[in-house]
């Protein structure tokens, strides 16, 4: 068994959407005087890599404590759609993806996941595309981006009206690439909010 991190490490550098919140990560006790090391995180839920719940976009009364583990786990299916804006529908896909999979956008953009246009210039979900993976019923779509659309974010609504989590600011999807069969696992705290950080991470046999 192969586990694969596809999480970015969140601290105090850890990038933000312009307008919200910055995350602040200090030690306010030090074991050399206090005799133990402890850590204040401040930040909003939707920094790093991070799962939105229906809440957060939606008129839907379930926080992410609310719903069951499996919802946060299963076959995962990656898709390579590096160079493409907006993301089109392919025919393979058709074959490719199943009901109840966990979809990986590989875009390649987070190789600008510290730079300004990493959250102005990421490429969207086409139309077709997101209806398809509605059609299919998938449980999770993920990204290496900061999010399936731009605003008015009519996308990433209707993907979350309609029970689909959005895995945000993924990283090391290439080392996905070549793999045929894997499960990923995107846990959120049990938290009574609309979105919580994760620590992704994907598991490939050897």
């Amino acid at each position: 068994m192969k586990l694969i991190d596809i999480s970015h490490t969140l601290d105090g550098n850890t990038p933000v959407l312009p307008g919200d919140y910055k995350t602040a990560l200090s030690r306010h006790k030090a074991i050399e005087k206090d005799w133990y090391n402890a850590y204040l995180l401040q930040s909003g839920l939707h920094t790093g890599t991070h799962i939105d719940m229906p809440m957060h976009l939606v008129d839907d009364d379930k926080y992410a404590s609310d719903f069951p583990l499996d919802c946060f786990a299963g076959n995962g299916v990656l898709l390579d759609v590096r160079g493409e804006n907006p993301i089109e529908m392919k025919p393979a896909y058709r074959e490719r993806i199943s009901a109840r999979d966990i979809v990986l956008l590989y875009t390649g953009f987070a190789a600008s996941y510290f730079r300004e246009e990493y959250f102005t210039e990421y490429p969207d979900l086409s139309c077709e595309l997101a209806e398809f993976l509605l059609s299919r019923k998938i449980k999770i779509l993920g990204m290496d981006t900061p999010s399936p659309d731009h605003p008015p974010y009519t996308l990433h609504k209707e993907l979350l009206r309609q029970g689909v989590f959005i895995l945000e600011n993924l990283t090391n999807l290439q080392a996905l690439a070549g793999i045929g069969r894997f499960k990923v696992v995107a846990v959120p705290l049990k938290i009574r909010a609309e979105a919580s950080f994760v620590r992704a991470f994907c598991i490939a046999d050897e």
